[in-house]
């Protein structure tokens, strides 16, 4: 009895850790059976969550980045996209060697509100389940390996490869959310954005709610002056070219729509709202600041039959894909 139950046991840990390990290895490089050595040059990583920082190969870094920013389910040209994008971001910021304030002695971090997002392959796995993560794994690791040395660049210098998650059908000209015009992040259609799950976000707050966030006096205005299209406790006074809230003004306050959405955590400036029963309701489409390459749009172009270097010429205008230390 003891050696069928030592039996099971071995077959238990064969089937659950032993072969899927072996599968992932094989499958590092797919359709060779051989094992791909992710290298690069070393980069400096502060890991937010540990503080620490180490030394680590570039393209080993960015598989951890591309599993971070991008769903796993994408289509695999939508994640080379991805993947060429995050290695210029990385690139450029270590070829400018200017120290980021909030982390002076590392290269770039993990926390993706000062860089790129980062996962690890243990978070990886506790996100897609074992089985799962054999195939997104061998995904994240051939949209590096297909990419490895490729960044985009414009008149010969690595690009600020802007990204967001959904434009909600176009993206934005970069200076109607920051304050340069920069030639390749100019607005282009994305229709494949209105196809992608959740497209629509309703958010609603307390006027007390809004007041505290934003340093308003919404609660203490009479309800004639919030309600109908020219409301004058809450007016739009420029819109972007496509029809985003450019700058508003709240009780005489003034915001940028950029700042509304970041304040009020709103999914984008493409955005109405109505004050109902005292609660301010704000109804966004899209999702992120809306310039260079919508992840949204990238994946239906791939799934179009468009690759990689396609999906980056359309939503970074006027660019080249080139080889880094080439």
């Amino acid at each position: 009895m003891k050696r069928y139950m030592a039996l099971i046991i071995v077959l238990v840990f064969m089937v659950v850790i032993i072969i899927p390990a072996a599968v992932v290895h094989l499958l590092r490089l797919p359709g060779t059976g051989v094992r791909v050595e992710l290298g690069g040059p070393s980069i400096k990583v502060l890991f937010h969550e540990t503080g620490q920082i180490r030394e680590v190969p570039l393209e080993q870094y960015l598989v951890g980045v591309v599993a971070a920013e991008m769903p796993a389910e994408f289509e695999l040209e939508a994640l080379k996209a991805q993947a060429v994008a995050s290695r210029t971001y990385v690139l450029k910021k270590v070829m400018l060697g200017t120290p980021n304030p909030h982390h002076p002695e590392a290269d770039v971090c993990t926390n993706p509100a000062h860089c790129q997002g980062w996962v690890s392959t243990d978070e990886m796995q506790k996100r897609w389940g074992l089985w799962r993560y054999i195939g997104y794994k061998e995904k994240m690791d051939m949209a590096v390996f297909a990419t490895r040395n490729m960044v985009i660049s414009y008149q010969g210098q690595l690009i600020d490869p802007v990204y967001h998650s959904n434009a909600g059908g176009r993206t934005e000209n970069s200076e109607d959310v920051w304050k340069y015009k920069i030639p390749y992040l100019r607005s282009v259609d994305s229709p494949w954005d209105k196809e992608a799950p959740r497209l629509q976000n309703v958010t609603s707050y307390t006027l007390e709610e809004v007041d505290r966030k934003l340093g308003t006096s919404l609660a203490a205005q009479p309800v004639a002056k919030l309600t109908g299209p020219k409301a004058p406790a809450l007016q739009v006074t420029s819109y972007s070219a496509t029809g985003r809230i450019k700058e508003v003004r709240i009780t005489g306050k003034p915001f940028t729509g950029n700042d509304l959405r970041r304040l009020l955590g709103l999914n984008s400036t493409n955005l109405t709202w109505e004050v109902k029963d005292g609660r301010l309701v704000f109804t966004t489409v899209g999702n992120g600041h809306g310039v260079g390459m919508s992840q949204y749009g990238a994946n239906g172009m791939a799934k179009e039959g468009k690759d990689f270097r396609q999906i980056l010429a359309h939503y970074y205008t006027g660019t080249q894909i080139t080889q880094y230390g080439k």
